[in-house]
């Protein structure tokens, strides 16, 4: 088994709006979250959402980020002919583990998708400890 299956600090909960409960007039929010070096990443894709409509927070380590992509504006003479691009507002959650520098978590939004990074705790990191043998110090990587 491998240090990434061992060490994973997220357990996804479960989404809000799964594909087959979902009820209409809301959308997806596929998301792909990897391990960067020092960080861990969430990549979230939010086409036609405005940046502006966006809210990440993080409370009692569960990471909530939601989203609103509003209905077209309708004029007179108006008439959708086919509509498979819905509105709606939409939510993920994840419970984080105590591994991660919750209060250093960024965000950005660029090309439709939000990129969260959250850190690694310093604490979490792999450290050297020195253990004395006979009067000689001896460093070991933990």
């Amino acid at each position: 088994m491998s240090n990434t299956m061992l060490m994973n600090p997220f357990r996804d909960i479960e989404r809000l709006l799964s594909d087959a409960a979902r009820p209409s007039g809301t959308f997806a929010m596929p998301m792909d979250v990897f391990r960067d070096g020092e960080n861990f990443v969430v990549k979230v894709d939010l086409p036609g959402v405005a940046p502006e409509s966006i809210d990440v927070d993080v409370e009692d380590r569960t990471l909530t980020i939601r989203a609103e992509r509003r209905d077209e504006e309708q004029r007179e003479g108006f008439e959708w002919l086919v509509r498979e691009r819905p509105a709606g507002s939409v939510a993920r959650q994840m419970t984080l583990g105590t591994s991660l520098a919750t209060d250093r978590i960024s965000a950005s939004f660029e090309d439709g998708v939000l990129r969260v990074t959250i850190p690694v705790a310093e604490e979490a990191k792999p450290r050297k400890i020195s253990i004395e043998r006979g009067g000689s110090r001896t460093q070991l990587t933990s």
